[in-house]
């Protein structure tokens, strides 16, 4: 039988047998710190009492198709649960247990402590939502704090985060910690690196007289340090500390009020926060990663309660100190962790980027450029912010992509500056410049065309995109030529990088004498409108919507003649209205949908199906793969007043459009303005058609990623049809050099089989794969893709990411500064609305309804037929010409951009007002 008890130096303790709490204090008392000496009562003992009763089927009902979000729910759940724990006598064997390990701790006052299986996990932290009690007298008192911990497994807070972090309720049992109860001079909490700045060379302590309670329930305000790596404090403040929590007599504790002279005292002198300091190094040493402790102060000697990880601090970046980190995602609008063969393709896609300045790619796999954190991108910036010109581009740049981050660098240049580079000819000079200059050259030389005739350029830009997809489609078919499946996936990657490295690169290339052009047209206007005062800025904005050619405006359109054939056939209206957008993707996939709805829908996805949510990552699942969410959107589309449609806001925005610059001409007449009306036209009319290509970079390179997504799930299901992955989609979870290896050493296998069965004379075909396990360097395949899933989830949990982080591990999360009148943002399209909140993170499964204003944490073109039925959008990132900025224009829809936790400070069903002129959200109500 597995031990009820176990000392707290017991070398047999898991995980599964002690909790989280008890393994780290069994690991701190056998490393030789000083932990108060106990026992812990093992997970038998607690499965021996929910088996004794019954417990797990009264959980079981408790719990059932409960929803993490109803207080109410979760609150009758736990209280149910916990009466029925109480209500049964402990098990007399485990009764017996611990009585006879608190034996030998005397009369001593003890503190019993809950400590679970799924407790302070390196990914989750599940600090305070079980119970402690301290000052337990006697035997009863003990088993009944006992059984009070086992039950507070049950609270409705830890009900609730279980569940929200997909924790089964099978997964967690609870062990108890039972020691000695110290009589602290002092106590507190020590973090081994700042949890509010991320910083890790800083240690902070919070101390309180007396028992730890006080400061752990909020009652007296501790005293407080920061302290240097090098021990030396870098600030202290002196808490009120107006009650102490003492033992009470009898059991239990109480609080008292310290004398005035005390309370005015530090409680620690500079030589124990040293100390103090120099114990959690030595702890962060032994784990190896920062961690949040509790000690108490007895007598001159420092003891450590508990030690767990931080688990809010955000990966550390590579780079040192100095290094300074810019969220890829918070530019592109999407947040959301990467997957490896998806971050992988960016990379390639940025190293091929320097085809357009010299003529071949940078080395992927040695750029120092582009990293991985948090199983996210990140752009390297401190070398750039300290070179003259990089200085002035990228604050520049990011006010207008991610206004959010450029406010935070703005302050950090104030606040600390950024020492120049020296700048040598090798720098700046002539030989480095050329590149640079050759392509400068070429926008300029394609400037009179963009200008003189833009349709033209518009046309020749569009054939190059064209064609370069056109290119990495053959490229991905042609590989299936091959009859081999390693050589079908060799050739495979080989593709993918060619596409990526050269294809993509040489065709953007030609994006800048359209962008470039537009860029300057656009500040023309932005000029032209401060002539005609204040009220012109909404106008320039609205200049830009329902430009032509835009691909995110036309896939809406094509949804909308997916809709209208729907619409003609009363058997697939009736069919739409019936089944939810599951059933319908089922149905479709199965061929049970009417043929001309069928072959609509077709038509569709073979055009816009390799979009879908999160689609910048190649790893992500396209609409053709999963089109339950193309269903959602015609289902509501279905439902939609045609006056509101994607044609009727196209048509409307064409002619804001032309309002807005006549709108501009009369402001500008009314201050005497010299600015003929004719250039108004003229700049206006050019840059919405050269602005309107914006989009197609993007629409491009997801179509091209999308080709090289199915090629290699194509490959994916070949490798399990071999035994050799488990899932298709295993290969996004691989890199390009791994399957690289992972083809060649099949191959080779292959080869060796088939050389030694014609030598035995086996009459084994020589072209038939083997099916052994995998050769490629390092652990197993299967283990290292199920690992980094598991990453991908982990990181996915994860409720706010920053949008810089430094090589310290200092992490900027903030946005722009509020207003006093409410909360602000970065204004991106004109317009005031009012209407109630719907928080928004997955648009597959949103319900938004008409007239609510959308906040989420970004949008990419997945979010687009959200759109149509929001009043207003709000997001955590984003600038002026990220995609929601864009296409909220298109629909005349108010949005504000940037706005720091946005999702976590505006709740669903609050009424707001959002002026996207000023970027202003006031809550009303």
């Amino acid at each position: 039988m597995a031990p009820l008890t176990l000392p707290l130096d017991a070398a047999a303790a898991t995980l599964g047998s002690v909790g989280g709490k008890g393994l780290n204090l069994i690991r701190l008392t056998r490393a030789g710190f000083r932990v108060p000496p106990g026992f812990v009562v093992t997970t038998d003992a607690y499965t021996a009492h929910v088996g004794a009763h019954g417990l797990a089927e009264v959980i079981a009902r408790a719990t059932a198709g409960i929803d993490p979000g109803d207080a109410a729910a979760l609150e009758a759940a736990s209280t149910t649960i916990r009466s029925a724990f109480g209500a049964g006598a402990m098990p007399p064997e485990v009764r017996t247990a611990i009585l006879a390990a608190a034996a030998s701790r005397g009369s001593t006052p003890l503190a019993v402590r809950s400590s679970a299986t799924a407790e302070d996990l390196p990914d989750l932290s599940f600090a305070g939502q079980q119970d402690t009690y301290l000052n337990v007298i006697g035997a009863e008192q003990l088993l009944g704090a006992v059984v009070d911990c086992w039950s507070s497994l049950w609270t409705a807070r830890a009900i609730g985060y279980r569940l929200r972090n997909a924790i089964a309720d099978s997964d967690v049992a609870l062990a108890v910690v039972v020691q000695e109860l110290l009589a602290p001079q002092a106590s507190g909490v020590l973090f081994t690196a700042d949890p509010l700045t991320g910083i890790r060379s800083r240690t902070v302590i919070d101390a309180v007289p007396g028992l730890g309670e006080s400061l752990v329930s909020g009652q007296a305000e501790p005293d407080h340090w920061e302290v240097a790596a090098d021990g030396t404090i870098l600030s202290r403040t002196l808490g009120a500390k107006a009650l102490v929590t003492v033992p009470a007599p009898g059991g239990g504790t109480t609080t008292v009020t310290p004398e005035q002279a005390a309370a005015r005292t530090y409680v620690l002198t500079d030589a124990q926060v040293a100390d103090l300091a120099a114990l959690g190094r030595r702890i962060q040493d032994e784990y190896d990663n920062p961690q949040d402790i509790e000690w108490a102060l007895v007598d001159g000697e420092l003891h450590v309660l508990q030690t767990r990880a931080i688990t809010s601090l955000f990966p550390l970046p590579p780079g040192g100190a100095e290094a300074l980190w810019f969220s890829f995602g918070a530019f592109q609008g999407m947040l959301r962790p990467i997957t490896p063969v998806g971050r992988e393709a960016l990379i390639r896609l940025a190293s091929g980027a320097a085809v357009v300045f010299r003529g071949r790619p940078s080395d992927p796999e040695q750029q120092g450029f582009i990293a991985v954190v948090g199983e996210r991108l990140w752009v390297r910036l401190d070398g750039l912010l300290r070179h003259p010109v990089g200085a002035r581009l990228v604050p520049t740049m990011l006010a207008i992509g991610e206004p959010g981050t450029g406010a935070i660098i703005r302050r950090l240049r104030q606040e600390q500056g950024l020492p120049a580079a020296r700048i040598s000819p090798r720098t700046v000079g002539p030989r480095s410049m050329q590149p640079v200059l050759r392509f400068v050259g070429r926008v300029l030389a394609g400037l009179p065309l963009s200008l003189v005739a833009p349709a033209v350029r518009r046309r020749r830009f569009d054939r190059a995109i064209e064609s370069m997809v056109t290119a990495a489609g053959d490229a991905q078919r042609e590989a299936t030529a091959e009859a081999d499946p390693y050589a079908r996936l060799s050739r495979r990657v080989d593709a993918a990088e060619s596409s990526l490295l050269v294809g993509l690169a040489r065709a953007f290339g030609q994006f800048a004498p359209v962008m470039g052009p537009a860029g300057m047209l656009l500040a023309v206007l932005h000029r032209i409108g401060r002539a005609a005062g204040p009220e012109a800025d909404a106008l320039v904005m609205a200049t830009m919507r329902s430009m032509p050619g835009n691909p995110t405006t036309e896939m809406d359109l094509a949804m909308w003649h997916v809709a209208d054939t729907i619409r003609h056939d009363p058997q697939a209206v009736a069919l739409f209205e019936e089944a939810d957008a599951a059933e319908l993707a089922d149905r479709y996939a199965a061929g049970r949908l009417p043929e001309s709805v069928s072959s609509a829908v077709a038509d569709f996805l073979a055009t816009f199906g390799m979009r879908g949510v999160a689609e910048i990552d190649m790893g992500a699942p396209r609409w053709r793969d999963e089109p339950a969410q193309v269903f959602a959107t015609l289902r509501s589309y279905l439902q939609m007043d045609p006056a509101v449609s994607p044609v009727a806001a196209y048509a409307a925005g064409i002619g804001a459009s032309r309002e807005a610059v006549e709108g501009i001409i009369a402001l500008l007449a009314s201050h005497g303005s010299a600015v003929p009306p004719a250039l108004v036209w003229f700049v206006a009319s050019r840059l919405r058609i050269l602005l309107g290509a914006r989009e197609v970079p993007k629409f491009a390179l997801v179509r091209v990623l999308g080709h090289i997504r199915a090629g290699l799930v194509a490959s994916g299901a070949d490798l399990v049809e071999l035994g050799v992955i488990e899932r298709p989609d295993d290969v996004m979870f691989l890199s390009f050099r791994e399957l690289r290896e992972l083809a060649a050493s099949r191959s080779e296998a292959a080869g060796s089989e088939s050389s030694g069965s014609g030598k035995s004379g086996s009459g084994k075909s020589g072209t038939e794969p083997s099916r052994t396990e995998p050769s490629v360097p390092g652990t197993d395949l299967r283990a290292r893709i199920a690992a980094r899933r598991a990453a991908g989830e982990q990181e996915a949990r994860r409720t706010q990411v920053p949008r810089l982080v430094g090589g310290d591990g200092h992490t900027w999360y903030e946005g722009l500064g509020d207003g006093a009148g409410g909360i602000v943002g970065s204004p991106v399209s004109p317009g005031v609305a009012e209407g109630r909140v719907r928080v928004v993170f997955d648009p597959a499964t949103a319900r938004l309804e008409p007239g609510e204003i959308l906040v989420c944490p970004g949008t990419d073109p997945a979010w687009t037929p959200l759109f149509l039925a929001a009043a207003g959008l709000v997001t955590e990132v984003g600038g002026m010409m990220t995609h929601g900025s864009v296409i909220a224009r298109e629909y005349g829809i108010p949005a504000v951009v940037g706005v720091h936790e946005a999702t976590t400070r505006l709740v669903t069903g609050q009424l707001i007002r959002l002026d996207g002129s000023s970027g202003l959200i006031e809550v009303l109500g």
